[in-house]
């Protein structure tokens, strides 16, 4: 793998590092607050799973880059624009949730960023078929994603009036 091929991997992680680095003390102080659904996924999990996604899908972006000649010409715009779209969408996501702690507009992004994942497989198979197929993973962890933000989110909307959870002991 070429010098930017480490780049192109690296890259993603750097939004979720700053996050965290910026957050991290509050996030979790919020985080113990919320009422989690039983299939709610640790925080190890949630944290294995994003950096492994991230990898992944920086290392497509590699794959699509050096295939389509690499560089920065005109044939990389609508790939590796889209790529540059969905990782700031997916960025926008962890601030949304971790410190502006709107869960109903992250549910939103998770979405818009569900079809940029989409249009990306899309793009991205005729030109390497690989980096597409390393994507699928990608879309199956934003399903559950946004199941888990959407539950989190309608919790929250009237917490006195969720159902209680099996073993939660009433007022």
């Amino acid at each position: 793998m070429r010098p930017q091929g480490v780049g192109l991997v690296a890259l993603p992680l750097l939004g979720p590092t700053l996050v965290w680095l910026l957050t991290h003390q509050q996030m979790s102080r919020w985080c113990d607050h919320l009422r989690k659904p039983p299939w709610y996924p640790s925080h190890r999990v949630l944290l294995l799973v994003w950096t492994a996604i991230y990898s992944v899908t920086g290392y497509a972006s590699y794959l699509v880059w050096k295939d389509l000649g690499g560089g920065f010409g005109w044939p990389l715009a609508l790939p590796l624009g889209l790529y540059a779209t969905q990782l700031a969408v997916s960025w926008t996501v962890l601030i949304l949730v971790f410190a502006v702690h709107s869960l109903g507009l992250a549910l939103l992004h998770l979405l818009l960023l569900f079809g940029l994942v989409v249009s990306m497989a899309l793009i991205w198979h005729p030109i390497n078929k690989l980096a597409a197929l390393l994507l699928l993973p990608y879309l199956a962890w934003l399903t559950v994603t946004a199941s888990v933000t959407y539950r989190l989110w309608t919790d929250s909307l009237c917490p006195g009036h969720q159902p209680r959870l099996t073993g939660e002991k009433s007022d």
